[in-house]
Order: structure tokens, then sequence, then C-alpha cells
């Protein structure tokens, strides 16, 4: 089994009109919002043992955001690839990943973050599966995660329709 951490960086500064997209930082909303998402990831004990994140400011700093309760030890790879990174692309990355990797992190952008979500979780099996599907269809919002298991032993077998859906959470409903 391995499981599936998306994390979407949290909400972005629009205010500073020069800045290029990919040097965009948090908001102060975003900065309130991280750190309450970390808290959640705390308290379900989620301890991804790899983050690959996305090389734009906003979600560097989401990685800061985070990182003191995902631990010191756990490697980072900042890769220009999960920027703006469309879903087929993300699920390519998964792929790739040494098979000792059991529970990799990306933080990365919307739409790609949300679409791969979707793309991975399986129908839901039940009443309570189909409420965090909802959720998570109605809207992927900045801050959110997304923890889909998926039952493979190797990455490479990772195909749409592969994992469950094992949680979402968005800062809002903290």
């Amino acid at each position: 089994m391995k499981t599936i951490y998306l994390l979407r960086h949290a909400k972005s500064d629009w205010a500073e009109g020069g800045l290029k997209d990919h040097e965009r930082p948090l908001s102060e909303r975003g900065k309130a919002a991280a750190p309450r998402m970390a808290a959640y990831m705390k308290s379900k004990k989620y301890r991804p043992d790899l983050v690959l994140c996305s090389t734009a400011r906003r979600t560097v700093e989401t990685l800061d955001a985070v990182k003191e309760v995902l631990g010191d030890a756990i490697p980072v790879r900042f890769e220009d690839g999960i920027y703006l990174a469309e879903p087929h692309k993300l699920l390519e990355r998964l792929r790739w990943l040494d098979d000792e990797v059991k529970a990799p992190m990306i933080i990365g952008h919307n739409p790609g973050i949300a679409q791969l979500a979707a793309q991975l979780a399986r129908t839901p099996a039940d009443a309570d599966e189909e409420k965090v599907h909802r959720r998570m269809r109605e809207k992927f919002s900045t801050g959110a995660l997304a923890v889909i298991k998926a039952p493979i032993k190797v990455w490479r077998e990772l195909k749409d329709g592969d994992g469950r859906l094992a949680d979402f959470m968005r800062p809002k409903d903290l």
C-alpha cells in the first residue's frame, strides 16, 4: 500500500503587480492557513517520507509552514517540472519514484493537483467516501490536502482509479 499526499499551496498574494507568477508569495490569509493545515496533518499523524515541491515561491513558503510537523529528516526535492504541471505529468513523476518511497507528498498547483486527485481516486464505495469526494469536487481550494491510498507495490503500476480518497481537508473546514 502506498499513500499519496497532494497539497495545494496556500493562498498567494496578487497585490504586487510587478511580480511574475512564479515569484508570488503567500498572502496573509495563506500565511495563517498553512500552519492550520500543518496542525491538522500532525493530528492525523500524516508523515510523508519524501516531499516533491514546485519551485514557485508560494509552494516553497507553504512547505516552510508545514515542514516543522513533517520533520527535518524528510528529504525534499524542489522540481521545476511540478510548477503548473498537468495531472498526467504529476502521475508520470509519481511513477518514476523509487519503490522504497511509501508516502510521497507533492506540493503544487491547480488545476493539476486537483485533477490528479480526482483521477487517482476510484469511485466512492460508500456514503462516507462520497461525502469526502463531493467536498473535493466542490473546490480543491488553496491550502487543501488530499490523501490517497493506492494498493500498489511498485510506483510504475499506479494508474487512474487505483486509489481510495482516504481524506480531504481544506483550511476553511478546520
